[in-house]
């Protein structure tokens, strides 16, 4: 078994900065899947500011309105979904649990760290390891691929592991930039629980906040564990108006649908290859990735790189300008 190691998020800046010594107000960053179109944050009142987060404050109901969250299934907002991946494993005795390869690897960290067998799978891997496994954990769209699972296979899965008290673990952080479709309208099942972010789609991801949906028993022990008070009362009151506001949201989906159209094109016309389902990011797999990568670094432009496969994840330049920026230094490189 290969062993997860702490992942090098994003939007690593300032250690960009030091190491090729370029001020951090040069830089074009690109290395995450952040919108870069962020929901207009309003003036708060003062008293979010005064006053300790309630959470009878109606919440949850807004959230629910906003996924669609049937009423059998709980619903728990949470100080972003990484949080709540990082407290699941302690709900569950020791198991064997199916992480995804290449994925984001907090899961894998978080499922290891307390004790339970982490299996990194392949999506084509999953089927045969399925019979094995107490725990899938699936990414939809994957971070970093942009692989969007059909629903009819997370359903089928679903039910394999359900079937011996297994659960599937669906991490949606990406999924209001795609074309896919959400299980949380399944979430009434056991065994099935759902992970949403407002940090990526919104582009708030400073303000911390998700929800977590699944059975009423499993949010109820996540939010045991988290304690009182874990999401702000400043961020409360912004992830309630924000997922009221049904208009921008379509207005974003459709923004952020023609920026990845007008980055697929620029990286096309530099000599490289995007994929993946997510409007948020493009994954380009190219034998010369890290040289690209230093390529990039050394003219103040920040991308993700993976060594295994060989790839670049770019995120949405906000602007034509970026993307004049980027394009240009791309056609300096021997792409």
């Amino acid at each position: 078994m290969s062993v997860p190691v702490r992942e090098h998020h994003g939007g690593r800046l300032h250690e960009a900065a030091r190491r090729w010594g370029i001020p951090v107000s040069d830089w074009l960053d690109l290395s995450t899947g952040i919108s870069p179109f962020a929901w207009p944050v309003p003036a708060l009142p003062a008293s979010v500011w005064q006053r300790l987060p309630d959470e009878d404050d109606g919440l949850e109901a807004l959230c629910r309105h906003w996924l669609a969250v049937p009423g059998e299934a709980g619903c728990l907002p949470v100080p972003g979904s990484q949080a709540a991946l990082q407290l699941l494993p302690r709900l569950r005795t020791t198991c064997r649990v199916g992480v995804p390869l290449p994925g984001y690897r907090e899961h894998a960290l978080a499922w290891q760290r307390e004790g339970h067998e982490v299996v990194p799978l392949s999506v084509e891997q999953i089927d045969a390891a399925l019979p094995d496994l107490d725990v899938l954990v699936c990414i939809n769209p994957n971070n970093p691929t942009g692989h969007l699972y059909p629903t009819d296979t997370l359903l089928r899965w679903h039910q394999q592991l359900t079937a011996k008290g297994g659960w599937l673990v669906v991490d949606e952080a990406f999924l209001d930039a795609s074309d896919g479709d959400s299980l949380v309208s399944r979430c009434d099942q056991p065994g099935l629980i759902v992970l949403r972010s407002l940090g990526k789609f919104f582009g708030l991801a400073g303000l911390r906040a998700g929800v977590m949906v699944g059975p009423v028993a499993v949010c109820e022990a996540l939010a045991d564990q988290l304690g009182p008070w874990a999401l702000s009362h400043p961020a409360r009151w912004v992830m309630a108006q924000a997922v009221q506001d049904r208009g921008w949201q379509q207005l974003q989906r459709e923004r952020l649908r023609q920026a990845r159209q007008r980055l697929n094109e620029l990286l096309s016309k530099a000599g490289l290859f995007p994929q993946g389902d997510s409007d948020l990011f493009a994954l380009c797999v190219h034998d010369e990735a890290e040289a690209i990568r230093d390529g990039l670094a050394r003219q103040g432009i920040l991308v993700r790189h993976f060594k295994q496969p060989g790839a670049l994840r770019f995120g949405l330049p906000e602007n034509e300008s970026e993307e004049q920026r980027l394009l240009l230094a791309l056609q300096t490189l021997p792409v």
